[in-house]
């Protein structure tokens, strides 16, 4: 078994956003305990540091992270649809903005604020040539802080792995998921 170091102990708290106080009370130990050991001065008792790691790891399954929000199911279109098929789509699927990808990988977004100022000629033209930037993209393992971030300034939140699509997440999902 691979004991963690202080610094793992440290680095694992403040991923969580936990202060040394709130990791302490969770773990049954004084807070200057949880900085001396953080501080390399203290070597604890096993079973010490086995009531940190415990508490460590139940706040970590209390994360809700981006795997556990998006949808799999991602409705796009490709750069080299014309617009007009977008904004089917939109109105097929009720959505205001649809994720422009190519082979896997988000290149836009297209919204309906977009598509309002065309005229009839432009419904044949390709959506690359009308397409805004790409939605930000995060990893499963995203934090819903971090989601949330990212929502404040964009319409939706791409999730890749490996580079590809996976999945996305809009405020109605992080909305309906705390209904």
């Amino acid at each position: 078994m691979e004991l963690p170091t202080p610094a793992d102990l440290r680095q694992r708290r403040t991923d969580l956003g936990l202060t040394q106080s709130e990791l302490a009370e969770t773990a049954d130990v004084s807070q200057p305990l949880i900085a001396r050991i953080e501080g390399g001065d203290v070597d604890p008792r096993l079973s010490t540091l086995r009531r940190i790691v415990n508490a460590l790891e139940k706040a970590e399954s209390d994360v809700v992270r981006a795997d556990d929000l998006m949808n799999e199911a991602v409705v796009n279109v490709t750069p080299d649809d014309p617009v007009k098929e977008a904004a089917r789509k939109m109105e097929e699927e009720a959505y205001s903005q649809l994720a422009v990808i190519q082979d896997g990988i988000p290149v836009g977004s297209i919204s309906q604020s977009d598509l309002v100022h065309l005229d009839s000629a432009a419904r044949d033209e390709p959506i690359a040539d009308h397409m805004s930037e790409s939605f930000p993209t995060v990893s499963k393992d995203a934090t819903l802080d971090e989601i949330s971030n990212l929502l404040e300034h964009y319409k939706a939140v791409m999730i890749t792995e490996a580079g590809e699509t996976v999945g996305i997440i809009t405020e109605a999902d992080v909305a309906s998921r705390f209904s």
